[in-house]
């Protein structure tokens, strides 16, 4: 490991590189030194030679190229995925790293929730009783065990790393979620080699294996994925529908794969602001930590641990905070999912990000990368269930008690 290397201009006197599009970058980063703020895209060599601090997001490949030369000492991504960054140059170069892991692990379980009741309403199936097969059970993946249980679902569980470390028998052999799974979910990291390795672990033959006529969805990485292979299933009928958040090659992405999949949206279900604020504060969190191995002056030790108390504030309130619903037969059981899906749907318009990602079709080839990172960059906002109140205008206590398990309030 390479020897880490102090910052030497004075505290408050740091220069930060930093994604523009990381939320309150300069508010909670001013305090800590001068910050300037580039599109992700747009960081190189040139830009980040006298910076002391990285900050950037997955659309910026933080590796050799990039940092050779520069007075870089910290970098930190808002971002739980890492493979954006060369973690063993990094090592090498005696540069600490933080990360924004789990900050909208809760975002992304909500997106999951939306995409099912609306696969739900669609093929005209009921959620209670179908088997969700979750791969990967970290930070999301257990968010998205817990949503879906409170949903009524049967949850078969499989993580090989956690299956080894724990030995616990909750998690199951892939081909046993292959089998059985109505609905198979990904919730893993991008990874190349080892014996878990991810990349395209969801190929052609792995369909194959799947339920026939079951669902796939992928909130993970975009190369987590095969694309022909996903083509192909759908195509087939061998998988009934499919739900993309992530995509191979991302700004460009496959518009046949666009027009098959029933729910495709621009990488954005963990964007809630909520998910936002939080991978700004693990990062903030993680910078200050750094600063703490920094020979500072007893004054500016006590700069450092006041500016380590920031938080975000004054996130923006949702368009209609209050959602009314009326039930017009609470007798009815099988109705409970429509109350459940009109609630959701007015908390989070998830059919709204997909008919926003379509329009790319209408968008010249040559101008589509620009356009899917302005969906992103340019994101509406979003809040997350327990931002909102929830009034039934009859009673259904069965209804309102599985709505407060997923997070929202009631009157």
């Amino acid at each position: 490991m390479g020897m880490e290397k102090e910052i030497t201009r004075p505290f408050g006197e740091m220069k930060i590189v930093a994604d523009k599009n990381i939320p309150f970058v300069e508010e909670a980063f001013g305090k800590l030194g001068e910050v300037a703020t580039l599109p992700g895209r747009q960081i190189n060599s040139s830009a980040v030679k006298e910076a002391d601090v990285l900050l950037v997001r997955t659309v910026t490949r933080v590796d050799e190229r990039l940092l050779k030369g520069s007075r870089v000492r910290f970098v930190a991504t808002a971002t739980i995925g890492l493979d954006h960054v060369d973690l063993d140059y990094l090592k090498k170069k005696g540069i600490r790293f933080a990360s924004a892991t789990g900050c909208n692990a809760n975002s992304v379980a909500e997106y999951i929730v939306a995409a099912l009741l609306i696969l739900a309403q669609r093929y005209e199936f009921s959620l209670s009783g179908k088997t969700i097969g979750v791969v990967g059970v970290g930070n999301v993946g257990s968010r998205v065990v817990e949503k879906a249980g409170i949903l009524g679902m049967n949850v078969l569980q499989n993580d090989p790393p956690l299956a080894r470390k724990t030995g616990e028998s909750r998690f199951r052999p892939l081909e046993e979620l292959l089998q059985k799974s109505d609905i198979l979910t990904l919730h893993v990291p991008l990874s190349h080699e080892g014996e878990d390795a991810t990349y395209h672990m969801a190929n052609e033959a792995l369909f194959e294996k799947m339920k026939k006529g079951g669902f796939f969805i992928n909130t993970s990485r975009g190369a987590v994925a095969d694309s022909p292979g996903l083509l192909k299933a759908l195509k087939s009928k061998r998988l009934s529908g499919t739900v993309l958040d992530v995509w191979e090659g991302e700004p460009e992405i496959s518009e046949e794969l666009l027009q098959a999949v029933d729910l495709g949206t621009p990488h954005i279900a963990g964007y809630s602001r909520e998910g936002k604020a939080n991978a700004t504060l693990f990062i903030y969190q993680g910078t200050c930590r750094f600063l703490s191995c920094v020979s500072l002056s007893d004054r500016q030790a006590g700069v450092d641990r006041k500016v380590a108390n920031w938080q975000p504030t004054n996130l923006p309130p949702p368009l209609y905070p209050e959602i009314g619903v009326h039930c017009e037969d609470p007798e009815q059981s099988e109705g409970d999912e429509a109350i459940l899906s009109e609630v959701v749907r007015k908390a989070y318009d998830l059919e709204g990000d997909d008919r926003a990602l379509r329009g790319i079709l209408k968008i010249p080839l040559p101008e589509r990368g620009a356009y899917f990172d302005r969906l992103r960059n340019e994101y509406p906002v979003r809040r997350e269930f327990h931002s909102f109140k929830v009034k039934l205008v009859q009673s259904n206590e069965k209804v309102l008690s599985i709505l407060q398990a997923l997070g929202f309030k009631s009157y």
